[in-house]
């Protein structure tokens, strides 16, 4: 797995953008220099995120959201499976 997180990602299952194994690593997000926590789905090359919008659902009980534009920076916060392993390994020897 690449250390750099992908271009495009959403935490809806009925997106196009949708990938459970990177989400289970943890996308960590920092927009015009603000780590947020909140984030649905961004575009780093596009240059925006999509927030909750407080509490509010839309009749299907999905988030309401809200589209920022402005500079976006992704990164993981935990290492893939392989690459822990291999960190390990080569503290060890």
């Amino acid at each position: 797995m690449s250390d750099t997180p992908p271009d495009r990602l959403s935490v809806n299952q009925n997106s196009p953008y949708f990938q459970r194994e990177l989400l289970e690593r943890g996308i960590g997000i920092r927009f015009k220099g603000i780590q947020r926590r909140d984030v649905e789905e961004y575009c780093i090359s596009e240059g925006w995120i999509r927030a909750a919008l407080g509490n509010k659902v839309d009749r299907k009980g999905n988030p309401l959201t809200i589209k920022l534009i402005g500079p976006v920076e992704a990164w993981f916060e935990r290492p893939a499976e392989g690459e822990a392993a291999a960190d390990e390994a080569g503290a060890e020897g």
